[in-house]
């Protein structure tokens, strides 16, 4: 049983934004902070949150929630209609895996970063990890 009633539920779900999410904004913070450049939202498979062509990298930004980051104390499971939400939350998933593996067979390195991992730790690997990618860069066409 949900505790807010069906008005307000919808209020509330049609207030959750695909871009420019807080967590994604922290991110193309730190990254573009620490010198790397990046482009929003290409035209790949899943459409990025962040695209790094020089390094031939994609960075997605997931909600624990939507993303189902697993053993997070943020992926619930709504008491409500609970069928509905485990179909919604492994199409989300079986989604996730497919674009991840679409992408990789382009040889675009995927980076996943979880919302309730958005520390300053965290951040400097996934530059680091960018950065140990530059080798990868976009190919010349000869």
């Amino acid at each position: 049983m949900d505790i807010v009633d069906r008005a307000t539920r919808s209020r509330m779900m049609s207030g959750i934004r695909g871009k420019d999410t807080k967590p994604e904004m922290m991110v193309r913070t730190y990254l573009h902070r620490v010198g790397l450049r990046f482009r929003l939202h290409a035209k790949l498979p899943g459409k990025p949150d962040l695209v790094l062509p020089k390094y031939r990298t994609v960075v997605f930004v997931h909600g624990c929630f939507w993303h189902r980051h697993e053993n997070c104390r943020y992926a619930t499971t709504p008491a409500s209609n609970p069928e509905f939400w485990q179909k919604k939350f492994t199409d989300n998933v079986q989604r996730d895996e497919r674009v991840k593996r679409q992408l990789e067979e382009m040889d675009w390195q995927v980076e996943t970063v979880w919302a309730c991992q958005l520390s300053e730790p965290e951040l400097s690997d996934l530059a680091d990890r960018i950065r140990n990618n530059e080798s990868g860069g976009l190919k010349d066409d000869d």
